[in-house]
């Protein structure tokens, strides 16, 4: 038994998708999902299905949390420690920004980007630098159960993002961990 046909738009638009996505997604005619919430038509029960199946691997994804996805290896820098040193651990690493930590507290991030920027600010100087001297705020913390869709948000204004379980750091998040999850 499916829902009614009018939860169609009121779930297309929670999940932020258009009538032509949904239609893509369903396999079906995007003019077939204009009718069908417009209240024009009743679709087959074959259509139906499709519409309500695709409708729900939406759902699905959205209930994914950060906890199924956080990187839970976490490797912290100082504000003390030198950008030659921070450049050499992002190589070696394989990783393109970094929490900075003191005295237990998260005090800041640095990425490439930033370290970029002040290159060309400072030239050559910039290698005698320490973190503190061109790091960026602290990035987001939020509880491991945070949803996918508040991620994603999060995600388009900053680089990384801490997870906290108990308030405690347990994990993090990047642009690419998310990326390799869909």
């Amino acid at each position: 038994m499916f829902p009614n046909l009018t939860e169609i738009k009121k779930i297309r638009t929670l999940n932020n998708i258009s009538q032509k996505e949904l239609a893509s997604l369903s396999g079906v005619s995007q003019s077939l999902i204009t009718k069908v919430e417009s209240g024009k038509i009743e679709p087959t029960y074959s259509k139906t299905k499709k519409i309500f199946e695709a409708l729900s691997k939406l759902s699905n994804k959205e209930r994914i949390t950060a906890k199924e996805i956080m990187n839970k290896n976490i490797i912290y820098i100082s504000s003390n420690d030198s950008i030659e040193s921070v450049i050499t651990l992002m190589k070696k690493e394989g990783i393109s920004q970094l929490p900075v930590k003191d005295k237990e507290l998260i005090v800041g991030t640095i990425n490439e980007k930033i370290i970029l920027n002040n290159l060309v600010k400072f030239k050559e100087k910039i290698y005698s630098k320490s973190v503190k001297e061109i790091m960026d705020d602290c990035p987001p913390i939020v509880t491991i159960n945070t949803s996918r869709s508040i991620i994603l948000e999060l995600l388009k204004e900053n680089q990384l993002i801490l997870l906290s379980e108990r308030g405690e750091i347990v994990g993090l998040l990047s642009k690419s961990d998310v990326l390799d999850c869909l």
